[in-house]
């Protein structure tokens, strides 16, 4: 994260002061940060933090600020400072302190001021601004303020126990400062967290200083009994204790740094830019709904023991059913590593594969049941090659519309699933076996071909099964069909285009089908428009004929739940209902 860190302290004589900065370099450090520089120190230290693993290192190149009399430097003049080291932070003649971060190579440099002449103008002003103008309410807690010029600060202030500060106690601040409005304030709520953190140790750490001191020697009554002068108490020596002193830790700077590090490097990696093209899909809302409710059915399972439901009905997941497998499916031969792999073979890879395999004929009857919303069975003793199948099948539908039990020992309603896997030895009820909205594809041994195909003839692995499509309803060929299957089938047919081509061509048949549901939904749903207005939206879709309504009707299922429960609670307009009348 391209920002300052900073600690900033109200001293009684100077006012507002920069004790110590962290901040971010991108480039290489500068002139004479040599790496001989940095390897000729004695003191290294490893340090691991939040997921940050840095080589923490003394600086020999740079001196401290406050530690020379040169008046090139930033920083304020040696005779600014408090003699008591109240305005200082590291001792004269300390370089300060620099982490390496290995997996993206910035340095995160720690002193008092910052070198450079603007960036110290900048945490000069955001330091006079939180301890004095720009202070919340009580004088204690977090202040965001700020502008394009000079940057926009998130600061918060805080009390350190001093028994010898008037009031017994010093006034601090910890501020962070960027260029990026919206990512500072988007950032606040983490900001917020860590650094209270840190104020909470370093003022747990003083109040333990404070009384010890006030057990040992107690201020306020010998204060009361002694004749008081504030100013010459300001310049008496001990009224300007370092913060050191304050919290009895000599490695305070050090672990000062590793914090502001460790923020900087955590707060730039938990937020990330993503680029978003277009609105989300109704298949990405549908996909975030189960989530949701996946998280809260998990949660809400959680210290209860889960009860066992009968056998006779699968469980429902994330409109899947887990699979029940019949015991025949026990008795397939799986007797060594070359089974397995030939097994592996025998599925369905692509809508393409699927046509080929099956037939245009079989394939087109198949696919507008699977369109309509039908429900789609297929018996066979090969599970993968049942779930290929459906896996194919699937991205013809949006995600809403799929209700897919992969496996059962029973036949299964078709309110429970439009997709139904069953083993060869289980019955199906006749009147599905007659009804028009229902298709079989039943997987049998093939009597003409070898049973032991290539291992890796990839074409030729689903020859020893023969795939028997019938329907209560078949297709007639001269059927027209809805429009987005034959434009599936174009695009099938069109050798040119790659599997992956015609994936995206799938995703975008969707898309534009769905766009029209979502017309038809708020035309006859939400605004109760009569029939002959309703024919005449659908003549302007281009879904007039007889399937592309059932398509749909059926496809109307899919529709998200934001996107049905935005609509219904949106009110009609007058106009639009004077228009109408």
């Amino acid at each position: 994260m391209n920002a300052i860190v900073a600690l900033c302290h109200f001293c009684e004589l100077h006012g507002p002061r920069t004790l110590f900065c962290t901040e971010v370099l991108h480039s290489p450090l500068p002139q004479g940060a040599s790496s001989g520089d940095l390897s000729g120190q004695n003191e290294q230290a490893e340090e691991e933090e939040g997921g940050i693993q840095m080589s923490s290192r003394i600086r020999s190149h740079s001196p401290a600020e406050g530690a020379s009399a040169d008046s090139s430097s930033p920083g304020p003049k040696k005779s600014d400072m408090c003699e008591a080291s109240g305005c200082r932070s590291l001792a004269g003649g300390h370089p300060g302190y620099v982490s390496h971060d290995k997996e993206t190579s910035i340095k995160y440099v720690s002193h008092q001021h910052p070198n450079h002449p603007q960036l110290f103008s900048i945490v000069r002003q955001a330091c006079v601004r939180s301890l004095s103008c720009e202070v919340c309410p009580g004088r204690e807690g977090p202040i965001f303020f700020g502008d394009e010029q000079h940057g926009f600060v998130f600061s918060h202030t805080f009390f350190i126990k001093d028994s010898l500060a008037r009031g017994f106690q010093r006034w601090y601040s910890i501020i962070t400062i960027m260029m990026d409005r919206i990512y500072l304030i988007n950032s606040w709520p983490f900001l917020l967290g860590k650094i209270r953190g840190i104020i909470d140790e370093l003022q747990g750490k003083a109040l333990k200083v404070f009384e010890a001191e006030q057990y040992g020697c107690p201020q306020r009554a010998q204060r009361m009994n002694t004749a008081f002068t504030p100013f010459l108490h300001q310049r008496n020596g001990n009224a300007a204790r370092s913060l050191t002193s304050l919290t009895n830790d000599e490695n305070l700077w050090a672990c000062l740094h590793t914090s502001f590090a460790w923020l900087l490097k955590a707060c730039g990696s938990r937020l990330t830019e993503k680029l978003l093209e277009g609105a989300p899909t109704e298949d990405t809302l549908v996909q975030m709904e189960k989530l949701a409710d996946l998280k809260e059915e998990s949660e809400g399972w959680d210290g209860s023991e889960e009860e066992e439901k009968p056998s006779s009905q699968p469980d429902v997941v994330e409109g899947q059913e887990l699979s029940k497998c019949s015991p025949e499916t026990s008795l397939m031969p799986d007797c060594n590593s070359w089974n397995v792999a030939h097994r592996r073979l025998s599925v369905f890879r692509s809508l393409r594969h699927m046509r080929q395999v099956l037939g245009a004929s079989a394939f087109r009857m198949l696919a507008w049941h699977v369109l309509m919303g039908n429900q789609v069975i297929w018996k066979a003793r090969d599970m993968d090659l049942v779930q290929s199948a459906f896996d194919v099948l699937r991205t013809m539908l949006p995600i809403g519309c799929v209700r897919i039990i992969p496996y059962s020992d029973q036949y299964e309603e078709a309110y429970r699933c439009n997709f139904l896997g069953l083993s060869p030895h289980v019955q199906i009820p006749p009147h599905i076996l007659s009804s028009e909205f229902a298709v079989l594809v039943e997987v049998r041994a093939a009597t003409r071909s070898s049973l032991y195909p290539t291992l890796f003839d990839e074409e030729q692995s689903l020859n020893k099964y023969e795939f028997i499509v019938t329907s209560g309803s078949p297709v007639a060929a001269d059927r027209v069909g809805p429009t987005i299957l034959n434009k599936i089938e174009a695009a099938l047919t069109n050798q040119n285009l790659s599997v992956d081509v015609v994936d995206q061509c799938l995703v975008c048949l969707k898309e534009e089908w769905m766009n029209k549901v979502k017309v038809l939904f708020k035309f006859t749903k939400v605004d109760s428009r009569p029939k002959e207005d309703t024919q005449k939206l659908l003549s302007i879709l281009g879904a007039a004929e007889e399937d592309n309504v059932k398509l749909l009707k059926f496809w109307m299922t899919g529709l998200s739940k934001t996107y049905k429960s935005h609509l219904m609670s949106t009110v009609r307009s007058p106009t639009s209902s004077e228009s109408r009348n």
